[in-house]
């Protein structure tokens, strides 16, 4: 890829997980009545159709990665474990009564912080908690990712037996130098040690983590992890660009210096080098960031053109009503966003008040719901079209003018009501995506919110 290509586009911009992005949600309009008027609506609508989606964040950790933005709590306390769980299944019970009707599960997704810092009891109180109040979809699929340095091989089992086929492990890098510097030191036997014994207890499909672009990464750490990764061979892989984003307060990522990270085109040959092995050993590059076999259910949602994005990242299955549980959390209910406080003592006190811990959202316009599924399309499928009138809106043309130069850049190819990302422009479907989004266009953040696009 040129140089040239990626100093023009390298730019900050959102991972597009939710459109609108966090930053341009309208709190103001926003009220927690809206945000219940909106989720009992999709769920009368979907909930027997095609279920919902639960996402459970359990924030614990043992040690802070200095790479790591996400909400979590440092401790070694596992007194923690148990007040935790009682606390998201108050939660569940009292979406349970709003809803007033038993959900359907499509999906659970248990992430953090650390799923697996939770001891086994404590993982098995909160699934069967959830359980007693919903009923399991026919094609359900239950997911978690675990930390290779303390997932058992209780935990596979106890989770396995649970009802969950899908784990992920966090790899990041193999190389010692990295790994000390990010705060994530773990051996290939570690990462090895766990991966057989998911295949062997029976996990279905098998994920590992890798992030390029992290401090002091160099090409041959890069060659070195995926041949180690290769040997192993996870059903599919996330190969993230490091977001490095040392503004946001309490993420951690202050470990290292900016020169100590890769920019710009160095960063990108790490993407491309990694991305060609993998190609060669088999794997194929699904939406952004992600590869997979043939055999994994990821790829064939791809190629079947029913893969879906949301805040849990890319998923095999669509539904229209996601619930997030726990501090800091994030719901969809397709017309609003709905986000958990993300304070653990605030938290607890809500619910202790028999309130859902929400503390802040937003409606979705009908410009809105045009745009996000324009972006959606994009992020996974790599194309979009407004041939149906419903998915127009009075911008389109100002779009279309704004994406002509990308067109030239033979990144994308634009037809009469179609668009069509090419191959060279898939390492630059951010900054396509910022073209249909309407809100960042009319408003340009005044400080840093969100990571380098490339």
């Amino acid at each position: 890829m040129k140089n040239s290509l990626i100093q023009k586009y390298n730019v900050p911009g959102p991972r597009y997980t939710s459109y609108p992005t966090v930053p341009y949600w309208n709190e103001t309009d926003f009220s927690y009545a809206i945000w219940a008027a909106t989720l009992k609506k999709s769920f009368e609508e979907s909930n027997t159709s095609e279920g919902i989606s639960l996402y459970i964040h359990l924030p614990f950790c043992e040690s802070m990665c200095t790479f790591c933005g996400c909400n979590k709590r440092i401790t070694k306390n596992h007194e923690v474990e148990h007040p935790y769980i009682e606390a998201v299944l108050k939660e569940w019970t009292l979406y349970c009564q709003l809803v007033e009707a038993r959900p359907v599960i499509k999906e659970i997704h248990l992430g953090g912080g650390t799923p697996t810092f939770f001891s086994t009891k404590n993982l098995e109180d909160l699934i069967n908690g959830i359980l007693n109040h919903a009923t399991k979809a026919e094609t359900y699929e239950f997911s978690f990712e675990g930390h290779p340095n303390n997932t058992t091989h209780e935990h596979l089992k106890k989770l396995y037996d649970l009802g969950f086929r899908r784990v992920s492990f966090g790899v990041q890098d193999y190389s010692e130098k990295v790994q000390k510097a990010i705060h994530r030191e773990q051996s290939f036997h570690n990462v090895a040690k766990v991966t057989f014994w998911a295949r062997e207890i029976g996990y279905t499909s098998i994920g590992h983590d890798i992030i390029f672009g992290l401090p002091f990464q160099e090409i041959e750490d890069v060659v070195d992890t995926i041949e180690k990764t290769k040997s192993l061979q996870p059903d599919r892989l996330a190969f993230y660009s490091y977001a490095h984003v040392p503004w946001i307060k309490g993420n951690g990522q202050r470990g290292f210096k900016d020169e100590d990270i890769p920019k710009d085109g160095e960063k990108r040959v790490l993407y491309e080098i990694g991305k060609k092995l993998l190609s060669k050993n088999g794997y194929y590059e699904i939406g952004m960031d992600h590869f997979a076999l043939a055999t994994d259910s990821l790829y064939q949602s791809f190629q079947n053109g029913k893969l879906h994005r949301n805040f849990m990242g890319y998923s095999s299955s669509k539904t229209q009503v996601m619930i997030g549980l726990g501090v800091s959390s994030i719901s969809d209910s397709w017309y609003s966003f709905a986000q958990n406080v993300k304070n653990l003592e605030d938290y607890y006190q809500m619910l202790e008040w028999n309130q859902l811990p929400v503390y802040r959202g937003h409606l979705l316009t009908q410009e809105d719901l045009i745009i996000r599924k324009h972006i959606l399309n994009l992020m996974c499928t790599f194309q979009t079209s407004w041939a149906n009138e419903a998915d127009y809106c009075k911008e389109i043309p100002e779009i279309i003018l704004q994406l002509n130069e990308m067109q030239q850049d033979q990144l994308l190819r634009i037809d009469e009501k179609k668009i069509m990302v090419l191959e060279a422009g898939k390492p630059f479907v951010r900054n396509i995506c910022m073209a249909f989004d309407l809100l960042l266009k009319r408003k340009a953040p005044q400080t840093e919110l969100f990571s380098m696009t490339v």
